[in-house]
Formats: C-alpha cells, sequence, structure tokens
C-alpha cells in the first residue's frame, strides 16, 4: 500500500487489516512500513505491508528509500511485493498521480484506490473512476475511508485471481531514451532486475542520481554505477537538463489523463482551510494562536488533572495503610509499602497529566495543525540552520523523543537529519512531565498559589528545553555540519474535524504504555533500589532510617558521586536518584518514594512531595529549597536520562558515536548550567 503523505493511506490500512497504527494529519506519521493482514473474500490470507507516504519513487529521505527499495525489490528483508495498492488524493488528483506514474513504469498488478471523494466533491470536483479505469487498465476504487465507504469494492479487487497490467502510453523523452536504455541493460544484466523493473528503476535513478541508499537495501553493481556516472558526466559537459526533462514529460502525460477524468463543478475560490489559514498563519495572529494553544495546553495539566490526581493519590496511601494494618512488620511489609507502594505509586498519580499531553498532542495531529505549526517555525528555525520540516520530529519529541528522532526520516538532507537527531531530546518528552510536577508541587506546597502560577514554571521549563535546542542547533549547523542553508517545501493537508475516536484510543494506549512500564520497568528499578537502600542492614536496630540508608549499598554509591554533584546542590540522595533515571526520567519520581519512603516509619503515608519539603541537610537545613527544586528541574531540561533514546539514535545513526556524543554534550551541559544557577542563586542570598 502506497500513496502521498496525508492520502489516507494508513487510515485505510487499519480499516482493512483491524489493526491500530498511529495515524496523523500531517506528512512523516509512517516513517517504517508496517504488515498487517486480511483475508479475501475467499477465505485467503492476504499481507499488506503500509508504506511510509512520498511524493516520488526518486528517494531523497530514508523513509522515501524504503517505499522505493521494497517495490524495486531491492531490501534484503522483504520480497518485492505481488501486488500494489495506489492510494491517492481525489481533491489533489494531477499531483498524486505523479508518483501512480512512476508505479506503472513497473509493469506490476495495481490498484488504485481513490480516496477523500468526499472532500473532492465539496471542493467542486466531479471524477470519473470509470474513465480512468479505461485509461489506465488498472481497477479504479472510490473510497472515503474515514468512513469506510469503499472498502467492500476493494477487498473484491484484492480478492481477484489475476489483475490486468496498466496500458501505460507514455514515450521516454528522446534525449534520454539511449540513457535508459543503456541503464536497464545494466540493471538486467549485472543487477538481475527484470527487465519492466530495471526500465523504471534506470528512470529513476536518471531523475534523481542522488537518491538515499539505506541499510538493508542491496547496493547496485559496479558496471550500473559506471554506466550512471559516465551519463552524468556527458549531461553535465552538454548542460542537459535531463530529470527536469523527465519531469515535465511524466506531467504532460498527467494533464492528458485529468482533462479526459476530472472536471470543475463549479469556480474553484479559497476554500475553507485557505480562509482558516489567513489567520493561523499570519505573522501576528498565527503566533498568537500558537501560544494561545500551549497556554491551555499547560493549564488543563494543572487544572483539570487535579481531581484525579487527589483520587489516585488517596488510593495509594490506602492501600499503603492497608498493608501496613494488614501484615506484621518486617521486611516484606517494607518491601510492599516502600518499594512497590512508594515507587510505583509515586508515579503513576501522573497518569492524568500524561494522558491530557497525549489528547492535546493527538487534537494537533488530528486536525491538521501540527503543519501549520512547522510552517511558523521555518523563519525561526532557519535562523539555527534548518527548516520548519525540522519542527515536526522536535515538536513530536514533546510528547516522546523516540517516535521524534524517527520521524526525522523525512528530513531530505543528511546533515539537517543529524542535527534534528542530536537536538530532538532537549525538548521536554512526557517522561519529563512527573518530575517537574514533582518540584513544582514541591516548590509551590501551597494550595493557594494560582494555577497561572506553577503554569508559568511549567512553560518556563519548555521554553528553556526549546530554546536550547534551537541554541545547539545553530552551533552544530556553524561547526560539525556547514551546510547551505535549507529550503523547505511542505504540503499544508486540509483542515479535518478532529477524529476523536482515534485521539481518545491513542491516548489509552499511550495511557497503558505509561502504566505498563509503571508495572515492569519502573516496579523493578523500584525493588532493586528498595534491597540496595535496605541492605546490608546496620547492627544496631535502633538506628536511625538515615543512618541505615546511608550504611546501605546505594548510600555507599551515592556518597562516592556526591562530590561531583554538591556544587550543583544536590546530595547523595539526589544522586542516586539521577543515577537510576537514566534507564527512563520518570524513575526519579519513584527513586524518590524509595529513598524517603525508608526513612518514614509505621502508618506513615506522607505524600513523596511532603517527604522531600521534609528533607534535610547532615546540619539541619533544608535539602529541597526553591533553587535546588529549581536547579534539578533544569538539569532534567538538559541531561539526556533516557536508555531507550540512546538506543534509537545508536539505530537510527548506524553508530555510536553519536549517541555517546550525545549523552556528553547533553550531560555535560546540564552540569555546568546548573552549576551557574545554583552558584549565582547561593550569592544573591537564595
Amino acid at each position: 500500500m502506497v500513496g502521498n503523505p496525508n492520502c489516507g493511506k494508513t487510515t485505510l490500512f487499519n480499516a482493512l487489516t483491524g489493526l491500530r497504527q498511529k495515524v496523523g494529519n500531517y506528512p512523516g506519521v509512517t516513517v517504517e512500513k508496517k504488515i498487517g493482514e486480511t483475508f479475501s473474500q475467499h477465505g485467503r490470507p492476504i499481507k499488506i505491508i503500509d508504506l511510509p507516504g512520498a511524493y516520488s519513487l526518486a528517494a531523497r529521505s530514508p523513509d522515501e528509500a524504503v517505499l522505493r527499495d521494497v517495490l524495486l525489490g531491492r531490501r534484503e528483508d522483504t520480497p518485492q511485493p505481488d501486488r500494489i495498492i495506489c492510494v491517492v488524493d481525489a481533491s489533489n488528483l494531477e499531483r498524486n498521480l505523479y508518483l501512480v506514474h512512476q508505479i506503472l513504469d513497473l509493469g506490476r498488478p495495481l490498484i488504485l484506490v481513490l480516496n477523500m471523494m468526499d472532500v473532492a466533491t465539496e471542493a467542486g470536483m466531479k471524477l470519473d473512476p470509470k474513465k480512468l479505469e479505461e485509461d489506465l487498465g488498472v481497477p479504479v476504487i472510490p473510497c472515503e475511508a474515514v468512513h469506510g465507504r469503499g472498502l467492500v469494492e476493494l477487498k473484491l479487487a484484492m480478492s481477484r485471481v489475476e489483475l490486468p497490467l496498466a496500458r501505460h502510453r507514455w514515450d521516454v523523452p528522446a534525449p534520454i531514451a539511449s540513457a535508459v536504455a543503456e541503464l536497464q541493460a545494466a540493471l538486467t544484466d549485472a543487477d538481475a532486475r527484470p527487465p519492466l523493473v530495471a526500465r523504471a528503476e534506470a528512470l529513476l535513478l536518471l531523475t534523481d542520481m542522488d537518491s538515499v541508499h539505506i541499510e538493508g537495501s542491496k547496493p547496485l553493481s559496479a558496471r550500473t554505477t559506471d554506466v550512471l556516472a559516465g551519463w552524468r558526466r556527458r549531461w553535465q559537459e552538454n548542460g542537459t537538463d535531463w530529470s527536469g526533462t523527465l519531469i515535465r514529460s511524466r506531467y504532460e502525460a498527467i494533464n492528458r489523463l485529468c482533462a479526459d477524468v476530472l472536471r470543475r463543478t463549479r469556480e474553484q475560490g479559497p476554500s475553507v482551510s485557505d480562509r482558516i489559514d489567513a489567520v493561523l498563519v499570519h505573522s501576528v495572529w498565527g503566533w498568537l494562536f500558537f501560544a494561545l494553544v500551549m497556554a491551555v495546553l499547560f493549564f488543563s495539566i494543572f487544572t483539570l488533572a487535579e481531581f484525579p490526581m487527589n483520587w489516585i493519590d488517596a488510593h495509594m496511601a490506602a492501600l499503603g495503610g492497608w498493608v501496613n494494618g494488614a501484615m506484621a512488620p518486617g521486611d516484606l511489609r517494607d518491601l510492599l509499602t516502600d518499594g512497590v507502594i512508594g515507587g510505583v505509586g509515586g508515579i503513576v498519580v501522573f497518569l492524568p497529566q500524561i494522558m491530557i499531553l497525549f489528547f492535546f498532542v493527538g487534537l494537533l495531529e488530528s486536525t491538521g495543525y501540527m503543519a501549520r505549526a512547522a510552517f511558523l517555525m521555518d523563519r525561526p528555525m532557519s535562523k539555527v540552520g534548518l527548516h520548519g520540516k525540522s519542527f515536526i520530529p522536535l515538536l513530536g519529541s514533546y510528547a516522546c523523543a523516540i517516535p521524534g528522532i524517527m520521524a526525522t526520516r523525512t528530513i531530505e538532507n543528511a546533515k539537517d537529519r543529524l542535527v534534528t537527531i542530536l537536538v530532538a531530546p532537549l525538548m521536554s518528552c512526557s517522561a519529563r512531565l512527573p518530575v517537574y510536577l514533582l518540584m513544582i508541587a514541591t516548590l509551590l506546597p501551597s494550595t493557594t498559589v494560582p494555577a497561572l502560577t506553577k503554569v508559568g514554571i511549567m512553560f518556563l521549563m519548555y521554553a528553556l528545553g526549546t530554546t536550547g535546542a534551537f541554541g545547539f542547533a545553530w552551533l552544530f549547523k556553524r561547526t560539525l555540519f556547514k551546510s547551505a542553508p535549507p529550503l523547505m517545501i511542505m504540503e499544508l493537508p486540509p483542515y479535518q474535524p478532529p477524529r476523536l475516536k482515534e485521539i481518545l484510543r491513542q491516548m489509552i494506549e499511550r495511557a497503558w504504555l505509561f502504566l505498563k512500564n509503571a508495572g515492569t520497568i519502573i516496579l523493578a528499578i523500584s525493588i532493586v533500589l528498595w534491597f540496595l537502600t535496605t541492605f546490608p542492614k546496620l547492627p544496631d536496630p535502633a538506628a536511625t532510617a538515615d543512618a541505615q540508608i546511608a550504611h546501605s549499598f546505594a548510600g555507599r554509591a551515592g556518597h562516592v558521586i556526591e562530590p561531583l554533584i554538591k556544587p550543583l546542590g544536590f546530595d547523595w540522595r539526589i544522586g542516586i536518584g539521577l543515577v537510576t533515571s537514566f534507564a527512563a526520567r520518570e524513575v526519579f519520581v519513584s527513586s524518590m518514594g524509595v529513598i524517603f519512603g525508608v526513612e518514614s516509619s509505621g502508618d506513615d503515608t506522607t505524600p513523596v512531595r511532603d517527604a522531600l519539603r521534609h528533607a534535610t541537610w547532615p546540619g539541619g537545613a533544608a535539602l529541597f529549597t526553591p533553587l535546588v527544586c529549581f536547579t534539578l528541574m533544569v538539569y532534567y531540561v538538559f541531561a539526556m536520562q533516557c536508555m531507550s533514546t540512546v538506543a534509537v539514535v545508536k539505530r537510527e545513526t548506524n553508530s555510536w558515536r553519536w549517541p555517546l556524543f550525545q549523552i556528553a554534550y547533553m550531560t555535560g551541559t546540564a552540569w555546568l548550567v546548573c552549576f551557574v544557577i545554583y552558584q549565582a542563586g547561593r550569592a544573591l542570598g537564595y
């Protein structure tokens, strides 16, 4: 299944297979191939591969290269598909047919799906699917994937034993024909390509000789490379625009085709999306609306989530009290109350705020506003050497850096892509949210503090991370990755009503993933940390909790690293949290619950934030002062505290060089910035 970005391809894939792949109204959602299964009308299983969206088979980014290589049979891990479903946006037929035109060159059985027929009708377009079917010689299925229309007809076409091959009426321009023939012969003989596939690949290589090669794809033979290089030298000497000639020739054929099958029923004026964009991408009103969206997001996190958070907190406290009352004192009871309930409960309480964050992200993606945010950010990002297309991965990293880093595959320039990968973890992801919220609650414990004050502090943390990402992008583009300023060409998809069912499903899936992490990774770390803070035990049973923790394995390790972090205002107990949270940032909250829960005794179920407020240095001075709380939040803004992100960066860059560099520069920056903030704050009397 192939198609342009924003054509509804993944929605159709989900409808056919019953899977729940992520969909979004902006380019770059499907950046890997997704595989699902459906059944023909005769009960025969059909495996469907949802390939990344692309405007052309001439690959200029890694996600487009996946599409090209699967269709050409270049992938070592994926056989060439038996049939191809081309999904096109019926309201943008001419542009979408360019990709179809290239795929027709392959001579493979093909089904053409005219999706978004309702959108085309609303735009005053009348299409003739039967005429298009006659002209191309392939099945053409009108469809509205969002509403489930056309699915039965599509399944019937997929169930046919044989599909007719296309009647592809297009002649290669005469000046290029000899080059195509020579390249086709080389690909057929040296690269073992079937003749039609070899011809299609020759046309692609000539359209864009600098197309991307990705890991897992079969490289071209030396003979083919030499033939290609020879034609390039010849045309450069003659000043021949071979790429432009091929592209113009294709569009001439497409225009003739559209003249037969498409007519407009009324004069086309500004669309609804155009009229909305007059405000939302305006140089002034657009920025005000963007700021309003962010303010509503942060305000909702602190106000709407308050009741469910208090409910979870109360039930966790009640559960801890019940365990204390039902079990005899001992290590097992301490493990359950301080290790399990204290560790996992301290992080689960933030679930409502995580869900609100993902609801808003899903809302922006579904409506099409995400692409407008990228458009708005193009100008400021050009100042740091990137373009607006880099902003979509960065904006996605507010939810999680892992899909954000994977979304950089849509960036054509390799240097721009690497810079975006290196700075993406600086965007404050949802895993940092529990840390920020815990520190804000410790910093401002009173319920009388206005929500806007808390919103302001939260906004400051997000703004600090964004500024840091832009600052390092500017630095990298002028030092390690010098290149010409990029230009952005990006489609602004039409606005769509939010698909609340889809948004809620994605939000629940994220919530379940969060709870699964709490029940596995965080639970395991909490239990291990409880053991490390409990053993070895002091021989004196009357020893204080502080003395026991200091004597434990964790305490000894914490004291080793304390000299390194003490200039930041952190003691060895905070140091333990910093080390354990490298597994996942939110583990810091559960670590604090375990460490400071060990200090409590009896039926004390004091929330973590209150335990932190009462924590002291050996001399009696408060540990979590407002300055320390603020410094700790800043540390988590900049530090690379996520093992999963490190693994993804290694996979995306195919090297340990860049993830190790990322850990070094981010953690070094975090230490230096926090050192300046804490020491300056102390000098000013805070």
